[in-house]
């Protein structure tokens, strides 16, 4: 894996390439690089927007930036920004959690905020806006790059626990990070009746035993290298110190 420190404006930027897919992958914050984030929503709304479901990206609330801690940007070759993610947190509680919302008045409401609830005081955050573009090169392998991106937006927030929502197409690329179906939560239709969207839970204490042994490799080798960013990276928008 190669790892890069290089500058973009008056900041510096962690630079690691995923040994599989081929692509650079940045991480920052909306603020630090105002245009990559907006390359980067640019493209999350656009696939969004292929499936008809751009509502549920919330664009016009998230575009300022203002709730996310840190983003995740895979560029290729060329300069594009082909897949990522963002991430918002650490949460104090289920009142701040995004994806409860999907469970407002349905079954399982009531033992996903308790689930939320207990396990804030260790940290929780929240990953939204998960894409990969569709003709982008080694798509697969790209895709299993963004799930380990979950685990590493957790550490890098300092909280122990990742968590999402995903329709059923998506659960066995987080499953292979490591992340655990909250099975006792009914699924819910969202955001369209298309879909069956259940909660996941990634451990950062213990990701590695349910994670595949290759994605478990990639996750030790990029954490390596994101501990070299360390003080040159911009300080999260939670405020929460970087996990060394």
């Amino acid at each position: 894996m190669t790892v890069e420190m290089v500058t973009v404006g008056a900041e510096r930027v962690l630079r690691f390439r995923d040994m599989h897919s081929g692509h650079a992958f940045q991480v920052t914050t909306p603020t630090a690089h105002p245009e990559l984030w907006r390359r980067y929503l640019a493209g999350a709304h656009r696939v969004y927007r292929r499936f008809g479901v751009e509502s549920a990206l919330e664009y016009e609330s998230v575009a300022d930036g203002g709730s996310t801690a840190l983003f995740f940007a895979a560029v290729d070759p060329d300069g594009e920004v082909v897949a990522g993610l963002r991430a918002q947190g650490p949460y104090a509680g289920s009142d701040e959690a995004h994806g409860l919302s999907a469970w407002a008045g349905e079954p399982g409401e009531d033992a996903l905020r308790a689930m939320i609830d207990e396990r804030a005081p260790e940290g929780i955050v929240e990953v939204k806006a998960v894409w990969v573009d569709r003709e982008a090169a080694h798509r697969s392998a790209l895709g299993a790059a963004v799930a380990r991106c979950v685990v590493h937006a957790a550490w890098l927030l300092g909280a122990r626990w990742g968590f999402a929502t995903s329709a059923g197409h998506g659960i066995e690329r987080y499953t292979s990070s490591g992340a655990r179906v909250a099975d006792e939560v009914d699924a819910v239709a969202y955001p369209d009746h298309r879909y069956r969207t259940v909660p996941l839970w990634w451990d950062t204490h213990a990701h590695l035993a349910h994670a595949t042994r290759t994605q478990g490799a990639l996750i030790v080798l990029e954490r390596a290298a994101l501990r070299a960013w360390g003080a040159t990276c911009p300080r999260p928008a939670a405020g929460r110190p970087i996990a060394r």
